[in-house]
């Protein structure tokens, strides 16, 4: 099996797009762990609407799609040691090390808690964590680590059904069924509100991650996409006009009918992204270089640092009257700048620290070097 490298370039830029929209919840209007002085109601919020829309669910495209190709070349209990350990160390190094000083910075924000992280600490294990601003404080799916959470519940429980179940990536997916699978993601984001993360009910995610599985693999699947890209590529514009200036409106609050509306768009909205994405990554990105390299093994590292270094320099430049684009610049390369300092100098070559980041051992990554090998 050849490797895809549009997947990996499309799992580097979304790691990047994350890090960018946490960057932007610093300051919009909507509540996150810390603020600054002064929000935008306007262009930041409309830039993380749009993000919102589509960031998260590619995730869990690329991870239904990498569970395919990884089981079938792994044993049951091999694909589960490996999600355990790429998955589950850094979920617990996460919860029990890099999480602790978010929420004491949420508190201290929030004005819930006066004194020292040391004087704090102990209330750590306080009740559990379930919101922002919340009583709780032990968060046992790390914050913005809840994505592994949900991947490595998501890989466990769909284990044996897929273990049974084993499509044919030769068999033709028709244009026609990819369109009508919109229908089910639009029906669960007005029916079902179970767990909302990231924007979406952990039901959304459970149902990409098997269309990654069952179709995104499929032979036929990219060449859709690619005949398919001017009605998606339309699609997607017309629905990102209509979810970001609908919701801004006030939307959601103006009716029970137009609320609906609004979440059948937003679901559509997210879809079509989907295909464009896959679409573009497939004509435009299926190649490998240095930068995919080094890119592909930083993006685990990198996407579990990035929200404690922002929410940190968001609790030191909160209160500076600065303009919200200069804090945001500043915010953005400085974060940039230390994440890849501690990944390229600590984690990088230290075997103990690279193993907490969930990044690859040395051997797989001389086995990524070789184009025939799909890992």
């Amino acid at each position: 099996m050849s490797r895809q490298y549009d997947l990996d370039w499309i799992r580097v830029v979304a790691t990047l797009a994350v890090f960018i929209y946490h960057a932007l919840m610093f300051f919009n209007p909507w509540a996150w762990h810390v603020k600054n002085n002064v929000t935008d109601p306007t262009y930041v919020t409309a830039i993380s609407l749009f993000m919102s829309s589509w960031l998260m669910p590619i995730f869990f495209a690329v991870s239904g799609i990498n569970s395919y190709f990884a089981l079938q070349k792994r044993t049951g209990w091999q694909y589960m040691k490996e999600r355990l350990a790429r998955l589950g160390i850094p979920l617990l190094f996460g919860v029990m090390v890099l999480t602790p000083p978010q929420v004491y910075m949420e508190r201290v924000s929030h004005g819930q808690f006066s004194g020292s992280f040391i004087s704090w600490y102990p209330h750590y294990f306080e009740g559990v964590y379930l919101d922002i601003g919340g009583s709780g404080n032990f968060a046992f799916v790390g914050l913005h680590l809840w994505y592994l959470f949900v991947l490595l519940v998501f890989s466990t429980i769909t284990l044996p059904f897929f273990r049974k179940l084993k499509p044919s990536i030769s068999n033709e997916l028709k244009p026609i069924q990819l369109l009508s699978l919109s229908i089910p993601l639009m029906l669960l984001n007005i029916l079902v509100d179970v767990v909302n993360l990231g924007g979406w009910d952990i039901s959304f995610y459970l149902v990409i991650f098997l269309y990654g599985y069952f179709f995104f693999t499929k032979a036929s699947f990219k060449s859709i996409c690619q005949k398919m890209l001017p009605i998606t590529m339309v699609t997607s514009l017309f629905t990102t006009v209509f979810f970001v200036y609908g919701f801004m409106s006030g939307m959601p609050a103006a009716g029970h009918g137009l609320s609906i509306i609004l979440a059948l768009v937003k679901a559509l909205n997210c879809w079509s992204w989907l295909l464009v994405i896959f679409a573009l990554a497939d004509r435009k990105l299926s190649f490998s270089n240095n930068w995919l390299k080094y890119g592909n093994q930083a993006s685990m590292p990198f996407y579990v640092l990035h929200q404690p270094v922002i929410v940190t320099l968001g609790f030191m430049l909160a209160d500076l009257d600065w303009s919200i684009p200069a804090k945001l610049v500043i915010l953005l390369t400085i974060a940039f700048v230390i994440i890849m300092t501690i990944y390229h100098f600590i984690i990088l070559r230290i075997s103990f620290i690279r193993i907490l980041f969930g990044t690859k051992a040395k051997r797989e990554e001389r086995m990524y070097n070789k184009p025939n090998v799909k890992i």
